[in-house]
């Protein structure tokens, strides 16, 4: 680990955060991207063929990628020489094994840290991070985790269901962070945190949701941080009231470090790691607070062995206001879901509306204070499952049929024609390897 690298790049990533912001900010962002296109065309092929005849200063003119592309093309994508058969491989052998600890070496005698990530598609898809940057995550993590220095020493209990070297390298003098597997039994979870006398807990808001019923059990806790999955208003009203503990989200994908929180617990994006691209349904820049990105594109400006370069990433976000902390770095007030969460239902009208999935999840809890959770499935316009998890059992006939009427009522007001909705039992947990999904449209998309 080069020490002085890491600090040096722990004070930039903190002057960025305060000193960045408008026209200055955008400039330095256009000439990181430039940089990172030219560098691309010239370092690999599947650049070079989908910018040809293209002008590469028109950045927002050039065409996107997914996650399709991404995999499909990895061999080209990436600018170290892997390939992907053998690069699966090796992922696939450390989940197998176990020793998720193991670097990959590079056919230019490089080492790689190699992670394998399903998301929420169920995909497979590889990230490739070049381990000089893998070893200088802690001084990241230090000045973008948004945990505050005054809870140094860092003892975090960090929760998900894959681990990778890159988490390991975390680790540091002031930092200790010790992985447990999410389907690991409770009972040891608490213990684990009793041992080590944790002060932060990393986990999806669907194990943070599980744990609530046993914070008393966790008394050296001081804070929670969420990630993986979507954070519903609900489920942070319920786990803030359970533990009493501050509760901050970060925002990471495979594709990059996108937001994380600043000292008064605001959403930021990091925008001098990850340039955000928000456009509305007509492709349109979203730029005000309040709305509603239909589209997400991320170009990941430091990470050069595997360019992804305005990379649709598929969530659905809501703008912020400025934040109070005096950061010009944007804030995102609520990640809502993916696109795929969207309804779509028979308009009244004609043709078809969507429904986003944040109003529909606030029709089902607003209906009912005994849902404790919920998941809804649609396979077509004119039909709907829902799932229904309540707090006893002898009330879930008064709290479906309330949920029922409200969704009914919400879909009306909005010009909807009602489908079916049939009631298929309490919420399942999801499948080993698979994120919880609250919403599931294999409804086609369409105007």
């Amino acid at each position: 680990m080069d020490i002085a690298r890491g600090i040096g790049d722990f004070l930039t990533l903190k002057r960025n955060f305060h000193t960045l912001r408008g026209q200055d900010l955008r400039d330095w962002q256009r000439s990181r991207c430039n940089e990172l296109v030219r560098f691309a065309v010239s370092a690999s092929p599947l650049y070079r063929r989908l910018y040809a005849g293209r002008d590469l200063e028109n950045f927002e003119e050039l065409p996107t990628i997914d996650k399709a592309v991404a995999t499909e093309g990895f061999d080209d994508l990436n600018t170290a020489g892997l390939h992907r058969s053998e690069v699966e491989a090796f992922a696939l052998g450390m989940e197998a094994s176990g020793d998720q600890l193991r670097y990959l070496r590079g056919p230019d005698g490089r080492d790689f840290v190699i992670g394998m990530s399903s998301g929420t598609s169920g995909s497979r898809g590889l990230v490739v991070t070049e381990r000089a940057i893998s070893e200088g995550l802690p001084f990241v993590f230090a000045a973008r985790s948004g945990l505050p220095i005054r809870l140094l020493p860092w003892r975090i209990v960090f929760m998900l269901r894959v681990f990778s070297k890159a988490f390991q390298d975390i680790n540091a003098p002031l930092i200790r962070l010790d992985y447990v597997n999410t389907m690991t039994p409770v009972q040891t979870i608490l213990d684990k945190v009793g041992r080590m006398r944790a002060k932060i807990l990393m986990a999806p808001p669907s194990m943070l949701r599980i744990l609530a019923d046993h914070a008393p059990s966790m008394p050296s806790l001081r804070l929670l941080v969420s990630y993986a999955e979507v954070l519903e208003e609900a489920d942070e009203a319920a786990i803030r009231s359970a533990f009493d503990l501050p509760l901050i989200q970060i925002y990471q994908a495979s594709e990059g470090p996108i937001g994380s929180a600043c000292r008064l617990g605001s959403l930021h994006i990091n925008e001098d790691l990850v340039y955000v691209e928000l456009l509305d349904g007509e492709g349109r820049p979203v730029t005000e607070p309040g709305q509603k990105a239909r589209r997400m594109l991320v170009t990941n400006l430091y990470n050069r062995v595997q360019p992804l370069i305005r990379y649709e990433l598929n969530d659905l976000v809501e703008l912020g206001e400025p934040c109070p902390c005096g950061s010009g770095f944007r804030t995102i007030r609520r990640v809502i879901g993916r696109a795929d969460d969207v309804l779509w239902f028979a308009s009244a009208e004609g043709g078809r509306q969507y429904v986003f999935p944040d109003l529909v999840s606030r029709w089902i809890i607003s209906a009912s204070g005994l849902v404790s959770d919920y998941a809804i499935a649609q396979a077509g316009d004119d039909s709907l499952e829902l799932r229904l998890s309540v707090t006893r059992d002898e009330a879930q006939a008064k709290a479906l049929a309330d949920v029922l009427a409200s969704l009914r009522a919400g879909l009306e007001r909005h010009g909807c024609l009602v489908p079916a909705i049939r009631f298929a039992g309490p919420v399942e947990l999801p499948p080993p390897g698979m994120k919880r999904k609250r919403f599931v449209s294999i409804a086609r998309k369409g105007t």
